[in-house]
């Protein structure tokens, strides 16, 4: 690419996403550089694979934290992608908004626009999920979410009888109203496969003419 409009430096999580987004007018050349490889990588794309992804510096910065007082001067891992999708194509796939109080937070730090009325209609565009109530879920984003309530294990339903037999509250959708409770999570996982940044926004976007 000679001439683009707009240079975005790494291709993970909100990388891939603005480079779709920006070229989504089909006005504008985005190039998109990433210091990581391919993510088509099978334990990339398995699901269960991520604990490989963890330990692996083919796809992972492997970073280290400073010694820490309160683990006796032990140093933590801090696992950060380096493949296509960032660390959206190594994490968890665990989906759950941040607090509204984090964003409002940003916004009155001096931030307008990242308050959490501005940020829900953002999530809202960008996820497809199959729970929740129509008017705080999205419902035709490219972020399909998957909800594993038919293979929950027997152990944890258990579980969750005695949560509430404690007295703490079920929540069957930690993205809705309430954050707060014991339920099941919403994961980025389509098809049997991961549903990282790369695969749900920049793939298709490098798909326009």
């Amino acid at each position: 690419m000679d001439n683009p409009d707009f240079i975005i430096i790494g291709a993970g999580s909100s990388g891939c996403v603005m480079a779709e987004r920006l070229s989504a007018s089909g006005r504008h050349n985005v190039l998109v550089l990433e210091a990581g490889g391919d993510d088509r990588r099978f334990y990339v794309q398995m699901p269960l694979g991520y604990g490989k992804t963890f330990f692996d510096p083919k796809v992972n910065w492997m970073y280290r934290a400073e010694p820490d007082p309160g683990l006796a001067g032990n140093v933590d891992h801090w696992p950060r992608g380096r493949v296509l999708g960032g660390s959206s194509s190594i994490n968890a796939m665990v989906w759950v908004r941040g607090a509204r109080a984090d964003f409002d937070d940003w916004r009155d730090a001096g931030n307008p626009g990242w308050g959490a009325d501005e940020m829900f209609s953002a999530f809202r565009d960008v996820e497809c999920a199959v729970i929740g109530e129509d008017a705080l879920r999205g419902r035709k984003g490219p972020l399909n979410l998957f909800v594993p309530d038919k293979t929950t294990h027997q152990l944890t339903r258990k579980w969750f009888l005695s949560a509430k037999a404690m007295g703490l509250p079920l929540n069957a959708d930690f993205n809705g109203e309430s954050q707060e409770g014991v339920g099941q999570f919403e994961f980025t996982i389509h098809n049997g496969r991961r549903l990282s940044a790369a695969r749900a926004f920049l793939r298709p976007a490098m798909k326009r003419p």
